[in-house]
């Protein structure tokens, strides 16, 4: 619509109908309309992006049980018990909205209602442990991954291995049932020097069995990692990840100035260490659990 409307100032100018400051002029309001999401018909180019700012608020749904991304605790404000949210997905928001100049409000919804909060309008994004899916693409747009759920492997700080990918020899406790159960399964399957020791409920005692020797590395989703890195010293990530499950932002497809501002923050959380900041403050024992 933009172009259509500058086609035609030129036009105009060419045949000696406005003067050339009229023509500047013109071309100030249409960048400037192109900036801020909206064309000079009133017509948005990214409505969403422009009820944003408008409004100086991005609205974000979040599913609130997904511990320690996303949680909800009793606080005391003015005498009185009050819910209210908490998490690495919850700080994550309000720091992306905080990039973006403004303030944020959560929209409380359901992973498998996620995606109609966007497209119905009820929010501007969906910033809540959320996996990256290409099969929804038609009804989302998708940002940058800010997180790798995947499965990584975790030994001793005393341990020489350095390449997540050389398994052989090694005895490898997992969650009996879990992801990183069936993977490693799969890899003993073409390794028979692979040990599987899968005699753990959770991936916490599987980390306490590394700690007390019964096990040369464990294998576990990053989250849980993290938390066992973090909160006693002695372990280690071994590089690189076995599986890429990202977590990315989600925004209707309209939203494309919104998507590339989110964009943007995230690149620079990343780059200022904001995100792993973040990560060291919310994967540790008992950062995901309300009081």
């Amino acid at each position: 619509m933009i172009r259509h409307v500058w086609y035609a100032v030129l036009n105009r100018f060419h045949k000696g109908g406005w003067p050339a400051w009229a023509v500047l002029g013109m071309y100030a309001v249409l960048a400037l309309s192109a900036q801020l999401g909206t064309n000079v018909a009133g017509q948005g180019l990214d409505p969403v992006w422009a009820a944003a700012q408008q409004r100086g608020r991005l609205r974000v749904a979040v599913d609130f049980g997904y511990a320690p991304f996303t949680g909800t605790r009793q606080v005391m404000m003015g005498g009185q018990a009050s819910e209210q949210p908490y998490g690495y997905d919850v700080d994550l928001a309000r720091e992306v909205a905080r990039q973006l100049g403004m303030d944020v409000e959560f929209v409380p919804t359901t992973l498998e209602a996620a995606y109609e909060t966007i497209d119905t309008g009820k929010a501007d994004a969906v910033i809540s442990a959320l996996p990256y899916a290409p099969e929804q693409g038609w009804r989302a747009a998708f940002s940058t991954f800010y997180f790798n759920a995947g499965q990584v492997l975790v030994v001793r700080d005393s341990s020489p291995l350095q390449d997540a990918e050389r398994l052989g020899g090694l005895t490898i406790a997992v969650a009996l049932g879990s992801d990183a159960d069936t993977l490693v399964r799969s890899r003993a399957a073409q390794d028979a020097s692979i040990h599987v020791r899968a005699a753990y409920d959770t991936p916490e005692q599987a980390f306490a069995a590394l700690r007390a020797g019964d096990a040369d590395a464990v294998v576990a989703d990053n989250a849980s990692a993290l938390t066992a890195i973090n909160s006693q010293a002695g372990l280690r990530l071994v590089p690189p990840a076995l599986t890429l499950e990202p977590y990315a932002v989600a925004v209707a497809p309209r939203a494309y100035l919104l998507r590339d501002a989110i964009n943007g923050a995230l690149e620079r959380l990343r780059t200022n260490g904001w995100l792993e900041q973040n990560g060291a403050k919310w994967f540790q024992a008992g950062a995901g659990v309300a009081p």
